[in-house]
């Protein structure tokens, strides 16, 4: 299939010549040998995917404009096409295209790499990893086992631990399942068949699903903090946590549980500003649950960190360890699916009242019941080593809706109380709403009041409030 040419506006021209290399982006000459190209686009799909563009002169001298030295026509680039095609089949994860403008000489060969599924190599036959700007060999045995287990290839839930069998053979824990799930059958052989023993060990799978404790055998690995933080502040503070962090232990089943009632009686004892005066915050039962069980279940288990769970006065959030596995992305997330701990999440569906009823469709739940509530979508972030939820407690209202609505309630409103009901973080972008309905007619500032003393009230009319209040 022939690789398009699209002419590009003069808009979209400028922002090429501006982009400079970073973790989602890069930038070759057309001098570049197809052997050191293969490198990036491997970095590329084996990270979060990216672009590159063959045909800009990156960070030189020359003028804004001359940075553009496209091949003289696509067959020009038949020697990288050929080279790259034979690693990167157009399609399978990779869209080529050249670029065009009537202004400039030449086109530019645009690569669109995804994140792939399996571990993507370069011409000298190692894969690459995206850092930042740079693509950095994945040249050790520990680097490429780390690589394999963020791919999904291989995880860490399968590896033995060193401890005895009778931790998980003769635990309550799985004496109470083996009663009530299968109760023909013996704990051990049963396991054995699960493949929660391998070597004549538990599992790391086998641990967190069946013994009593697993954060004496497995320490800052299976267990769950909760933190109620009293602001609404980007980061919680020593000086803004309430109390002692809960520590939530136990098997993989009981932590979920336990750590969704104590996020829940922590929340229902928070009263926040809302458009009625002090109300109580409300979160659905439903995200809370998928997304603090999604957090057990699909975290990484090999690296060393609880899943915590932060409650602010606006939010929620759910952090667990570990970027998203293989070609998952925070985009994709909610029609992909992938297991990183597929033993873990088949096994735990056979608990009765299993925390994963409908299998691959926790997210899309946590989702649905917020909308049902008017509440805006949870936010998904990757950070370095970790998945972040973020769960706000913010109207689908605009804040424009919600300043009237609170004005229906109120007499008055100032800066600072708007931003704590809609969410916004800035004073001028509160006092931007406030002035959009003043020239709508709609309010107006309150008479003798100014400076940080200064708020609004509903349009006067004939002496007298729009809410019937003088």
């Amino acid at each position: 299939m022939p690789i398009p040419v699209v002419q590009i506006t003069d808009k979209q021209v400028q922002e090429l010549l501006s982009y400079t290399e970073g973790h989602f982006l890069d930038v070759k000459a057309k001098e570049i040998r197809p052997s050191k190209l293969s490198k990036a686009i491997s970095a590329f799909a084996n990270a979060d995917g990216g672009e590159l563009y063959v045909g800009i002169v990156d960070n030189t001298p020359l003028p804004f404009p001359d940075r553009w030295q496209g091949f003289a026509d696509p067959e020009d680039a038949n020697g990288h096409i050929q080279g790259l095609e034979e690693l990167f089949p157009l399609g399978e994860g990779f869209l080529y295209s050249f670029l065009s403008h009537p202004s400039y000489t030449g086109v530019v060969l645009q690569i669109i790499v995804q994140k792939s599924k399996d571990i993507v190599r370069a011409n000298d036959g190692l894969p690459y990893i995206r850092r930042g700007a740079q693509s950095l060999p994945v040249n050790t045995p520990d680097a490429l086992a780390i690589l394999k287990r963020n791919k999904g290839l291989t995880s860490f839930e399968n590896e033995p631990v060193a401890t005895e069998l009778a931790s998980i053979c003769n635990s309550a824990a799985v004496i109470e399942f083996i009663l009530n799930v299968i109760p023909s059958s013996e704990p051990e052989s049963w396991l054995r068949k699960q493949e929660l023993i391998k070597n004549d060990k538990p599992t790391v799978a086998g641990v967190t699903l069946f013994a009593d404790l697993p954060q004496a055998i497995l320490p800052k690995r299976t267990g769950v903090k909760v933190y109620r933080y009293k602001t609404g502040e980007e980061e919680g503070t020593r000086e803004t946590l309430v109390g002692t962090p809960v520590s939530i232990e136990g098997c993989a089943y009981n932590v979920i549980v336990e750590a969704v009632k104590t996020t829940k009686e922590t929340i229902d004892g928070i009263q926040v500003l809302g458009t009625k005066g002090l109300e109580p915050v409300k979160y659905p039962t439903e995200t809370l649950h998928e997304v603090i069980t999604n957090a057990v279940l699909h975290r990484d288990y090999s690296l060393a960190d609880d899943v915590h769970v932060r409650i602010f006065d606006n939010r929620v959030e759910v952090e667990s360890p570990g970027r998203l596995p293989a070609h998952i992305t925070p985009k994709n997330i909610l029609q992909e699916r992938f297991a990183r701990n597929g033993n873990l999440v088949r096994v735990i569906n056979k608990f009765p009242n299993p925390p994963n009823k409908d299998v691959g469709e926790g997210l899309n739940t946590a989702f649905e019941a917020m909308k049902q509530l008017r509440l805006k979508e949870p936010i998904i972030r990757e950070l370095d080593h970790s998945l972040l939820v973020e769960i706000k407690h913010e109207r689908l209202a605009s804040p424009e809706d919600t300043v009237m609505q609170y004005l229906d309630n109120n007499a008055t409103i100032t800066n600072r109380d708007a931003r704590g009901i809609t969410g916004i973080k800035s004073e001028n972008s509160m006092k931007s709403v406030f002035l959009k309905l003043r020239d709508r007619n709609l309010i107006e500032p309150v008479p003798g009041k100014s400076g940080f003393a200064s708020a609004w009230q509903k349009k006067s009319k004939n002496g007298h409030r729009k809410n019937g209040k003088s």
